[in-house]
């Protein structure tokens, strides 16, 4: 699909999507209970994703609007033996520790990149067990079960191997405990887990690099997924723009680590020369590039896993930032995005199959024009976007649907 933007102003009053971060978690946590109601979901392909795997893994579901009904996930005989993670790496990552609770074969398969982005802490930590983790180019091929004990694992890679096991390791019959050999980065995605994780009756405690996690029954629950942050983030960057768009739904003091983009997206307008770190917002990288792109640079460190989202967020955005005239130079762990003046860009900008790169793109070509070609990547997080920046009278004709 191919979306053509022309200059103009967001103006109106918009609901924050749903939160995907937190709609994972909240919908595994409910299909590890007997029955619960998880409200105000959004079925973006990665929460389609996380639900057919649940679907696959033994979960009753049932679809009513924005209300999912689910539970039963350990109760049931697996209804496939071959799921389908998409392109969603928090499927992928939260899916693994729970299939491997079964001592049944289970074949994971991704599309676009996914099954390129690293699982090594997996790898390594589950090759010491007597269990099945087998990784090539097609697929992860897993057979449990997983018990209690001490896992031993990274901490300064994606948050989302810890969360999966501390979703899994309440099922199994004794404590654990996950012992972390490096740094914690992404805390706040940790923080979210272990609050929805409460909700639904499950306590974890961390203390000096330790994660303590008691064995538990996962309650019932009715529960409602807050509004997204991470998306959320485009309105807020419209808003320091010249737009006018008052955003509904976000919760205040939110565990959502891109919850910092207000703050963020302010120190770039002031211009202050301040290095933001990007280590527990990654998603909102691509959209305060394009910030420091309209207020005359920036610097952002904590970048290195930029590289192995669904797209390589650096390499697309100094690709696109060219087409607008600014500069953007990669460092070992940090990113420049010089000081320059933004021209309309005389050659089509591209999606690069990445809905942060569609929004970042869509967010400067309200400034200056574009062409943005790919854009149907937006469907993996906010299938309707651009029909929402119609209604802020945003000029948007899209083409090739």
């Amino acid at each position: 699909m191919t979306v053509v933007i022309k200059p103009s102003k967001a103006k109106g009053i918009i609901s924050a999507p749903p939160s995907k971060s937190a709609a994972h978690r909240a919908l595994i946590c409910g299909a590890l209970s007997e029955k619960s109601v998880i409200k105000n979901i959004a079925y973006s392909e990665d929460i389609k994703a996380t639900l057919r795997a649940l679907r696959a893994l033994g979960a009753e579901i049932e679809e009513k609007g924005e209300e999912v009904i689910i539970g039963g996930l350990l109760k049931n005989d697996i209804r496939s033996a071959e799921i389908n993670c998409s392109e969603s790496g928090s499927t992928l990552r939260f899916i693994i520790p729970i299939a491997m609770l079964f001592d049944k074969k289970i074949t994971l398969t991704g599309e676009g990149r996914l099954l390129k982005r690293p699982q090594d802490v997996f790898k390594e930590l589950f090759e010491k067990m007597p269990v099945t983790f087998k990784q090539n180019e097609n697929n992860i091929v897993l057979k449990g079960p997983i018990k209690s004990g001490n896992y031993r694992l990274r901490g300064d890679v994606s948050s989302q191997f810890i969360s999966g096991l501390l979703f899994s390791l309440p099922n199994t019959k004794g404590n654990s405990e996950i012992e972390l050999t490096t740094a914690l980065e992404s805390s706040p995605y940790i923080d979210l887990t272990r609050e929805i994780l409460r909700e639904f009756g499950i306590e974890t405690d961390y203390s000096d690099g330790v994660f303590s996690v008691k064995s538990g029954k996962f309650q019932n629950r009715e529960f409602v997924v807050e509004g997204d942050y991470s998306n959320a983030a485009v309105y807020f960057l419209l808003n320091e723009i010249g737009g006018e768009v008052d955003v509904k739904g976000l919760k205040e003091n939110s565990s959502q680590g891109d919850s910092v983009c207000k703050e963020y997206l302010r120190k770039l307008k002031e211009n202050k020369n301040e290095p933001l770190d990007l280590s527990d917002c990654p998603d909102l990288a691509p959209v305060l590039f394009a910030a420091a792109a309209v207020f005359g640079g920036g610097k952002f460190v904590g970048t290195k896993r930029l590289k192995i989202k669904e797209s390589d967020r650096i390499a697309t955005m100094r690709e696109e930032l060219k087409k607008f005239g600014i500069n953007l130079i990669e460092e070992e762990n940090s990113v420049i995005v010089e000081k320059g003046t933004l021209k309309a860009p005389t050659q089509p900008l591209y999606g690069h199959n990445d809905h942060r790169i569609v929004m970042a793109m869509t967010a400067l070509s309200t400034i200056t024009g574009g062409e943005i070609r790919g854009a149907e990547a937006i469907a993996k997080s906010y299938p309707d976007f651009f029909e929402k920046l119609k209604m802020l009278s945003v000029s948007i004709e899209e083409k090739g649907l």
